[in-house]
């Protein structure tokens, strides 16, 4: 078999309701010379039978018990035939020049190990929710944000694979974070850069891997922001993150974090407050007892001028 010019790295768990639309997307593509490497991370529902729905021959499955998206990201490089990995999840749709503009970048900047691009969110049912516009952009730009929060959206990034195997490649004790990590031991090693274009389409769901931020405990950020800047994490902080997630691993948090991030995305990023309302209403029916939600719903009455002001402080507040 010839070696593809890009591995599109798709780890999946249980994503039988959007993985043949995924798929369909990279399949698509305008740059045809890759392999799809889907590692089937354990799932129970029709994950397995909708890959092998497909005759073509780029698309490679690994099947493992369920080990959590960096264990299976891992087995994945290690199993990757190509220098360059393009990351995707099962749950997202790639537009069609996603790889031929980031690939194209990578033979032009050799001096970049990683770029990523601006994406579309939209919600479970489709629905476009708002275009997220990195806050970073060059090399520069990322490393400054790289405290306040990932510059890189995980699942719109191409990288060097022996960069990543250098860092140590995913961390399997950075729980809910283990992109974030990796991009603050991968920048020691090369450049980064986002790209200016909207490349990908992003789902955000109920049932995804994470969840809003601000929704998980005082104790998790702690433990994040320790890591991140010390650059390492043990294993003790790791079971105390697992411990965290699986204890929020039910439908009301998730479901309440969900709706939340959809109420404050069409607020600040959409401006659409009626939506924004009618997602915070859920959320506020959901758990009762977030005050935040409330000050974000008393927030949207007010003049729409406000509201920019406000967000335009936030956002410049971070970037600084």
């Amino acid at each position: 078999m010839n070696t593809p010019r890009i591995t599109v790295l798709m780890p999946a768990y249980n994503a039988s309701a959007f993985i043949t639309a995924a798929i369909d997307s990279v399949l698509d593509q305008t740059f045809t010379d890759f392999e799809l490497l889907i590692i089937n991370d354990g799932s129970t529902d029709r994950t397995e039978e909708l890959i092998c729905s497909f005759n073509d021959p780029r698309i490679r499955l690994i099947n493992q018990t369920n080990q959590g998206i960096a264990a299976a990201l891992n087995i994945g490089l290690l199993n990757s035939r190509s220098d360059i990995v393009a990351r995707f999840d099962a749950d997202d749709i790639c537009l069609p020049e996603r790889l031929q503009l980031q690939y194209d970048f990578m033979l032009n900047n050799p001096d970049h190990i990683l770029v990523g691009a601006n994406v579309d969110y939209i919600d479970m049912n489709d629905e476009f929710v708002f275009t997220n516009r990195m806050i970073a952009y060059s090399d520069d730009e990322i490393r400054r944000q790289l405290l306040n929060g990932s510059p890189l959206i995980h699942s719109a990034i191409m990288y060097r694979k022996k960069f990543v195997l250098q860092a140590g490649s995913y961390n399997v004790h950075a729980h809910g974070f283990e992109d974030h990590f990796l991009w603050s031991k991968l920048l020691s090693l090369g450049k980064a850069c986002n790209l200016p274009k909207v490349l990908l389409t992003v789902r955000l769901s109920p049932g995804s891997v994470s969840i809003d931020e601000k929704w998980r405990t005082r104790r998790f950020r702690e433990i994040k922001s320790t890591v991140i800047q010390k650059g390492h994490i043990t294993e003790e902080q790791g079971a105390a993150l697992l411990a965290i997630m699986n204890e929020q691993n039910n439908a009301r948090i998730k479901e309440g974090s969900y709706y939340a991030l959809l109420g404050k995305k069409y607020l600040w990023d959409n401006h659409d407050r009626e939506k924004a309302r009618l997602n915070l209403k859920k959320t506020i029916h959901i758990n009762p007892r977030r005050l935040d939600s409330y000050a974000i719903m008393a927030l949207s009455f007010f003049p729409k001028g406000f509201i920019d002001w406000l967000y335009k402080k936030k956002i410049n507040k971070m970037s600084v």
